[in-house]
């Protein structure tokens, strides 16, 4: 990846926004569901040498720059989101060892002119850039827009629980 040149940007925000140029328009609008469910403002831009390339660096910098933001809040998430006849579920925790595991898998089939299964590799590097231990589930759906915005969505709303500060349970109130 060494001629792929990213720029990325992110803050907590009471809705969601992106500003996405990554060269691959499937992938700005998966990476805008993302920021929007997980109620962030993302900036995003990959200049990338090819589409392998772009799909990586974006879901490595996304991955980084999360970090950050994974360590001060509660560190982990989950969700179970809907995107028309589609549902997914995901759930995350920052850990020392990432990984991804999914049963999604959607080798040969294509989404805008993309391969979706450059969906999984964005979710690996993303998972590999913020030490996440992330798992995705595909519980419903058989269109693959549907069934990738599910799970963009429910990967975002999982990092916008992780990201912010844990509520006071009632027993950490009482030990005060």
């Amino acid at each position: 990846m060494t001629g792929t040149q990213t720029g990325v940007r992110i803050a907590l925000a009471a809705v969601g926004s992106a500003n996405v140029a990554t060269g691959l328009p499937v992938l700005d609008h998966l990476v805008t569901e993302l920021a929007r469910t997980a109620r962030f403002r993302i900036s995003l831009e990959v200049a990338p040498e090819s589409t392998d390339e772009a799909v990586a660096a974006a879901g490595r910098a996304l991955g980084s720059e999360l970090s950050r933001y994974l360590e001060r809040g509660a560190g982990n998430g989950w969700a179970l989101v809907p995107a028309d006849e589609a549902l997914a579920s995901a759930a995350l925790e920052l850990v020392a060892s990432p990984r991804l595991v999914t049963n999604v898998d959607f080798s040969g089939q294509r989404v805008g002119g993309l391969a979706t299964d450059v969906a999984s590799r964005f979710l690996r590097e993303l998972a590999e850039g913020a030490r996440l231990n992330l798992h995705v589930r595909l519980l419903e759906g058989t269109d693959p827009q549907h069934v990738l915005t599910a799970i963009f969505k429910a990967v975002g709303a999982a990092l916008g629980q992780a990201c912010r500060s844990a509520p006071a349970s009632p027993s950490d109130e009482e030990g005060s």
